[in-house]
């Protein structure tokens, strides 16, 4: 089957487009901070070696169509033959990838008084990496500072976590602070009987827990330096969790009472949400009007097998090509899975009145439908 124009996957280096690929693989997640790409080609062969000018470390675009969906370095240029035919291969990552891979090794390693966006700025400066937020400029912090040997992921993520926000890249290759449902809303639903080829969700509640607690330090003043005005911590219950099953969270860095609040929050909102976490299969890599299906955006998903009937988040996105043709593999999640509300989403739960709820209603926050 002919594969349509706005399907076609071209990479670009130095200036040249090459396509053709028979397999392709091109992934990327809210929760990640560097997508990836691998593409392949094979030929029949015929005594005479086939050359790819592409070398590691070139810098490249992919695109779909016409639309860009990665800026990245080539990491590898995998290679295999048979007797009868030779593949080549192409494989990288996005711009970002350097962050998740370098120790943060800036001088001095420490930051006050300033927003996550500027912390993040800084930490990414070496690289040469544009910064953009898709949400507002955060209030000042106290104190960040870079532990011994973490990469600048590593020290980036632990710096948002407590702002209920992510780090992850876009297409461009540049550093994206999101929330969950920042990149907007999909335009079609994902349901079974239309659109899904197949769907599988684990529903694992092993890492439910029955309460939550977190402690933590804050800094000493000259007017309070006690052991008791020192210790910060926060706790919270989960009824859903059907036996005693305590955690005890031991939170590095400056805490205040309300992001002690907030962690604990965090901690039950998301466990929850990862256990709901189950991944589509959809023919097609595009929407009904012609978008690329993305993640961090919300979506309706109707599933009378699984059970859902709600709004969820798209986490994740794999673009696959094949012998079987092109499919998009879609995570979704409830949002808490990867951001929690920061009030306390149970606090006033309660069930929909009159229609059909699905069945999982009972485990998400009272205003999961009104988005």
């Amino acid at each position: 089957m002919p594969i349509p124009d706005d399907h076609k996957v071209s990479l670009r280096v130095a200036g040249m487009d090459y396509a053709g690929w028979k397999d392709v693989r091109i992934s990327a997640g809210i929760e990640r901070q560097a997508r990836d790409f691998s593409l392949s080609v094979a030929w029949r062969w015929d005594g005479q070696a086939v050359d790819l000018p592409i070398k590691q470390g070139a810098k490249t675009e992919v695109r779909i169509g016409q639309d860009l969906v990665l800026t990245g370095w080539v990491f590898a240029t995998p290679i295999s033959h048979t007797p009868d035919a030779i593949t080549r291969g192409i494989t990288g990552r996005s711009l970002t990838a350097d962050l998740v891979d370098c120790s943060a090794v800036n001088q001095p390693g420490q930051w006050r008084k300033q927003s996550v966006q500027q912390v993040v700025q800084a930490l990414t400066q070496p690289f040469g990496l544009k910064v953009i937020s898709q949400v507002p400029e955060t209030a000042a912090l106290v104190d960040h500072s870079i532990e011994p040997g973490e990469t600048v992921f590593d020290s980036i993520d632990r710096l948002l976590t407590l702002s209920r926000l992510l780090s992850t890249d876009d297409a461009q290759g540049n550093v994206l602070i999101v929330e969950p449902g920042s990149a907007g809303r999909a335009v079609d639903a994902i349901v079974v009987g239309e659109n899904v080829l197949e769907g599988s969700a684990p529903l694992d509640f092993s890492q439910l827990m029955s309460e939550y607690r977190v402690v933590g330090q804050k800094s000493g003043t000259d007017e309070s330096f006690a052991e008791s005005t020192n210790e910060v911590a926060a706790s919270v219950t989960d009824p859903r969790a059907t036996r005693y099953r305590p955690l005890l969270i031991q939170q590095q860095g400056q805490l205040t009472s309300q992001l002690a609040r907030e962690r604990v929050n965090w901690e039950r909102g998301s466990r929850v949400g990862k256990a709901l976490t189950t991944t589509y299969k959809v023919q097609g890599w595009r929407q009904s009007n012609g978008q690329l299906w993305v993640h961090n955006q919300l979506v309706q998903v109707k599933d009378p097998v699984i059970g859902f009937d709600r709004e969820m988040l798209i986490t994740a996105v794999e673009y696959v090509l094949d012998d079987n043709g092109t499919v998009a593999m879609l995570t979704v999640a409830p949002p808490e899975a990867v951001l929690p509300e920061p009030q306390d989403p149970h606090k006033a739960r309660k069930l929909k009145k009159g229609g059909k709820a699905d069945n999982f209603e009972y485990l998400l926050p009272a205003d999961w439908d009104k988005q």
